[in-house]
C-alpha cells in the first residue's frame, strides 16, 4: 500500500494524466494533426505571473479518508535564452507525519513561451520512498525534437525524442488546458492533446462532460466545467473514464477538485487556497 502516497501527488501533478497509466489512442481513433494544431492556438486569459495554487491530496480505503499530502503550483515571469517566458513549478510532498512510512518530494519545473505556452525547458526531479528519478529536456519545435537526459539508479541516459508540433510536458499541459475555449465544445466532445512524458510522446484526449455545480467540505460551492480523461487499466487505475476533473467555470479555469477510483480505494485532490489570480474568482458561489 505504500505506493498510493506517491500516486496521490502524481495524480495532481499531472492533473488528469496518471504516471505510467496513461490513456493513448489506437490507430482506429488516432487524432489528426490538423485538429491537434488547431487546439494549440489559444490565448492565455487564464493566469499570469504571481499565481499560486495549493491542493490537498487524500486517499480513501473503506470508511477511512486520510489527508496525506500537498501540492503547490506557482507561476513566475522569467526569460529563457533572452526570450520572455513563464517559469512554472509544481511541488508535491507527503505531510511530515507520513514521511516515516513513505516519503515523497516531487518537483516539476518548466519554462514556457508566454504566447504559445509551449515548453522550452522541463525538469522532473522526484523522490518517492527510496526511488530517485531525474528527467530534464530541452524542446526544439522547429526541428520537432526534445533533447533529454535521464538519471535513475546512478545510470545516466541521453535521448532524442520526436515530438508533435503541439506537445506539452505534464506541467505545461496543466496550464495550457486552462486556456482552451470550452464554449466551442458540446458535451461528450473529445479534445486532443499531445503529452511528452519520460522520453515518450502520447496522443491523448479529454472528454468534455459539460457544466456542473459542486460542493465540497460542506461549504465551498463552485460553478464548474467537468471533464473525464479516458484511462487504460494498469497498476493503479481501473480502465474507462473513472477519473473526473472539475475546473472553475470562469476566466481562470482552475482545476478545483479531482477524484478517481483506483484498484484499491479512491484518491481525490481539492483546491484549498489560491492567490495572485489574473481574474476574480467568479465561479465561487457566495452564500
Amino acid at each position: 500500500m505504500k505506493k498510493w502516497f506517491s500516486y496521490l501527488l502524481v495524480i495532481l501533478s499531472l492533473l488528469f494524466l496518471s504516471y505510467k497509466n496513461i490513456s493513448y489512442l489506437n490507430n482506429a481513433s488516432a487524432i489528426s494533426c490538423n485538429n491537434l494544431a488547431a487546439t494549440c492556438e489559444n490565448e492565455n486569459d487564464a493566469f499570469t505571473s504571481g499565481e499560486e495554487l495549493i491542493y490537498q491530496t487524500s486517499y480513501n480505503w473503506g470508511f477511512i479518508w486520510l489527508d496525506a499530502g500537498q501540492v503547490i503550483f506557482k507561476t513566475e515571469r522569467n526569460d529563457f535564452n533572452g526570450k520572455p517566458c513563464y517559469k512554472l513549478s509544481g511541488n508535491g510532498q507527503t505531510f511530515p507525519s507520513y514521511d516515516w512510512l513513505f516519503k515523497v518530494r516531487d518537483h516539476y519545473t518548466c519554462w514556457v513561451d508566454t504566447a504559445t505556452l509551449k515548453p522550452f525547458h522541463y525538469i522532473r526531479d522526484v523522490q518517492e520512498g527510496g526511488r530517485f528519478f531525474y528527467n530534464e529536456c530541452f524542446f526544439n519545435f522547429n526541428k520537432q525534437k526534445a533533447y533529454c537526459v535521464t538519471k535513475e539508479k546512478k545510470k545516466l541516459r541521453l535521448d532524442t525524442v520526436t515530438i508533435a508540433p503541439c506537445s506539452f510536458d505534464p506541467l505545461s499541459m496543466i496550464y495550457f488546458s486552462r486556456t482552451i475555449d470550452y464554449s466551442k465544445y458540446k458535451p461528450n466532445d473529445t479534445i486532443p492533446i499531445s503529452l511528452y512524458l519520460d522520453n515518450k510522446v502520447y496522443a491523448l484526449y479529454v472528454r468534455y462532460i459539460g457544466k456542473e455545480i459542486i460542493k465540497f467540505d460542506g461549504k465551498n460551492i463552485f460553478n464548474c466545467i467537468k471533464f473525464k480523461p479516458l484511462l487504460v487499466e494498469g497498476a493503479l487505475f481501473k480502465g474507462g473514464e473513472g477519473m473526473t476533473v472539475w475546473a472553475t467555470d470562469d476566466e481562470n479555469q482552475i482545476p478545483i477538485y479531482i477524484e478517481a477510483p483506483i484498484l484499491v480505494g479512491m484518491v481525490k485532490a481539492k483546491l484549498t487556497n489560491w492567490k495572485g489570480l489574473k481574474n476574480k474568482m467568479k465561479a465561487k458561489v457566495d452564500k
